[in-house]
């Protein structure tokens, strides 16, 4: 039997990257998943392909950054697969740009997804864990995408994203905490530099500013990582799926890095 078999899963940000990956890993482990993202064409090309592997694969139209809509995700998710076993919340923007440069405007774009958009995606879903676990003893699984930024990663795109990763690094261990009498395991992946959509577009604002290639500057990216590769997407996938099955069952408040060794933990 798949690790996942007839799990309800939910992923944000999952019209690519990342969150695309890991909805069809979920979906490869046995899971029924919620695709949700801001892009409704990009969501239905994902539940499509995760349809390949599973039962029940649902696209749903969704801005994390707005609670009414994160409400209505949630919701929808439920009503349609019958519950909410997992969910990982990789919904995330930002833009390069150094301290100086950064404005009111960006700072509120970034932590309205990053932050704020992860802390009400994680009280919605854990409402409904806490009822299922008072029915089932059940429980579930909170997965948060943070990153390497969130610890320090000179590298970050900019400061404001780094500040917004780290607090979801913070929210993990006091969501841990006070969520963990309702059977419920709450932990973050912080990934390192892993080649993304999102990752590529920020390559090439970098590449530009210092005047050398895309190429150069992705080969020196993979040089100061002690393994000597950068991430992709089914890295990321990887560990969420583990942190949703049963082996990792008692473990829970922790940030994980995926990052081949660049940032100590």
């Amino acid at each position: 039997m798949s690790i996942l078999q007839d799990q309800v899963v939910l992923v944000t940000g999952a019209g690519a990257g990342i969150g695309r990956a890991t909805a069809l890993a979920m979906a490869e482990a046995g899971a029924h998943v919620a695709v949700a993202d801001i892009d409704l064409a990009a969501a239905q090309q994902t539940a499509g392909q995760a349809a390949g592997n599973t039962r029940r694969a649902i696209a749903i139209e969704a801005d994390c950054g707005d609670v009414k809509s994160i409400d209505a995700m949630v919701a929808r998710a439920v009503a349609e697969l019958g519950r909410l076993d997992v969910i990982v919340k990789n919904a995330g923007v930002t833009r390069y740009g150094h301290i100086m440069d950064l404005t009111e405007a960006d700072w509120d774009r970034i932590h309205r997804v990053n932050a704020k958009g992860v802390f009400f995606c994680l009280q919605r879903a854990a409402r409904e864990m806490i009822r299922q676990n008072q029915i089932d003893g059940r429980g579930g699984r909170i997965i948060n995408i943070a990153s390497i930024s969130g610890r320090g990663y000179a590298g970050a795109s900019n400061a404001a994203y780094a500040a917004s990763k780290g607090a979801v690094i913070s929210l993990t261990k006091m969501a841990a905490q006070q969520l963990g009498r309702y059977n419920i395991n709450v932990n973050a992946i912080c990934p390192g530099v892993t080649r993304t959509e999102l990752g590529a577009r920020n390559a090439i604002t970098r590449a530009a500013e210092r005047g050398i290639t895309v190429e150069q500057l992705l080969a020196e990216q993979e040089a100061g990582i002690p393994i000597r590769r950068a991430n992709t997407p089914d890295d990321i996938a990887a560990m969420a799926v583990f942190l949703a099955s049963p082996g990792a069952r008692n473990i829970t408040g922790q940030s994980y890095n995926v990052d081949g060794g660049l940032v100590p933990s």
